[in-house]
């Protein structure tokens, strides 16, 4: 956050008045600027006696505007560093979100002309207010202002620290929504990692949840992008999008039931299901910018990860063979490609021609299977417990042997 040292004994907001209005009315001779001049630092005098902060923000931006494309970088960002300044003086957390919006409209203004500039004035003002919903309020206009200035990268950072944002903001589920589309929609122009842009779909796509058709109808195409971006990402083996119903609505829609049957196919089937819808749909696939060879590589390791899922922990090598349809040299490759991308712990019987899983990733972790690990975790507290109950009486029985040991040998 900017501070304010003052250099003069006149204050920094009547400096910033004298010196936008000298160079608003330069232009106009000294007969005529002097009276305006003297009249905008009287005004701006009776708003900071009055305490009407908001009147002097707007008179401070009107001259500001004017003079923006006559000062430098460094003076534009001193003039709105003590404007932005002025949202810590209002009375009410309103009168500063009434502030901080008649701020961030004239910043937002020109988009195109020193973005990256109007962007730090905008976290500034965002880092000089209090009330989280007016932070919330500037950050939209810093995404909006990121977009049409083309300064993009500069916000980007911000996004890893949306968890924390959001739990300060405490924004209502339709904010959220919006938030989540603005921020996917600038990932995706940027190119940027798809698993970041997969999970902010996910969480646009969460807030979908009991709303009727016609709403639910304007999550259809990010629903089909989110589908889209999981089976393409190399690294990404598990989630839950076939339990929102934002993504099941898909399933009879005339435009994009193919693709959640593509998803049904990556979360609940193997490798030859996708081998038969390829073999029908391989346009539509190209269409999406899948490489079939990707889908193979993703689907073989995701119906290896089906396999180890057996109740007996053992999965034969010829059953891996079958299934991923390789050869028998190829067997312990996909079982090693498994164990590095993370899919499963296991060990390898190579006597036995056997795999020994420990651990295997569930590719759809929905409500049963919460349920499941909830009843899991109360079981291992429970057990817990009773070894510690057990530990301690065997120590009080003990304590208490030896005490009467002592006693009769006294």
């Amino acid at each position: 956050m900017a501070t304010i040292v003052p250099t003069s004994e006149e204050d920094p907001a009547l400096a910033v008045v004298r010196f936008t209005a000298d160079l608003a009315w330069a232009d106009a001779g000294p007969e005529v600027a002097e009276p305006q001049v003297s009249r905008l630092y009287v005004e701006a005098q009776e708003f900071m006696v009055m305490g009407r902060w908001l009147d002097l923000a707007s008179l401070m931006l009107t001259s500001a505007d004017l003079v923006c494309s006559r000062v430098s970088e460094k003076d534009l960002e001193c003039i709105f560093t003590i404007i932005c300044n002025l949202v810590t003086k209002a009375q009410t957390l309103d009168e500063a979100l009434e502030m901080a919006k008649l701020i961030s409209a004239k910043v937002t203004q020109q988009p195109n002309d020193k973005p990256a500039l109007r962007l730090k004035i905008l976290f500034n003002l965002y880092n000089q207010l209090e009330n989280p919903y007016s932070r919330f309020f500037v950050y939209t206009k810093a995404l909006q202002l990121a977009v049409n200035g083309k300064v993009t990268e500069h916000i980007i950072p911000s996004f890893k620290k949306m968890d924390g944002f959001l739990k300060e903001w405490n924004i209502g589920t339709l904010d959220q929504r919006e938030l989540f589309l603005s921020i996917s929609n600038i990932l995706r122009e940027n190119k940027s990692a798809g698993k970041d842009l997969f999970n902010f779909l996910a969480k646009y796509l969460a807030t979908f949840s009991g709303e009727d058709a016609y709403t639910m109808s304007e999550a259809k195409e990010e629903a089909a992008r989110a589908i889209i971006e999981f089976v393409k990402a190399p690294d990404m083996f598990q989630c839950d999008l076939l339990e929102m119903p934002a993504v099941g609505q898909l399933e009879k829609d005339a435009k994009y039931a193919l693709v959640y049957q593509l998803l049904k196919i990556f979360l609940t089937q193997r490798l030859d299901a996708y081998l038969d819808f390829h073999a029908a749909n391989s346009t539509l696939l190209k269409s999406y910018g899948l490489v079939h060879e990707d889908c193979i590589t993703k689907m073989r390791l995701m119906s290896l990860a089906d396999l180890g899922m057996d109740e007996s922990g053992e999965i034969p090598y010829a059953a891996i063979k079958d299934a991923l349809r390789i050869t028998d040299d190829e067997v312990e490759f996909w079982v090693v490609k498994a164990i590095t991308t993370k899919l499963f712990d296991c060990k390898m019987d190579q006597m036995n021609q056997t795999v020994i899983v420990s651990r295997c990733t569930e590719r759809v972790f929905g409500i049963e299977h919460w349920s499941t690990l909830r009843s899991k975790l109360g079981m291992w507290r429970s057990n817990i417990a009773n070894v510690i109950s057990t530990i301690q009486t065997n120590k009080w029985t003990e304590e208490g042997a030896q005490a009467m040991q002592g006693s009769l040998t006294r």
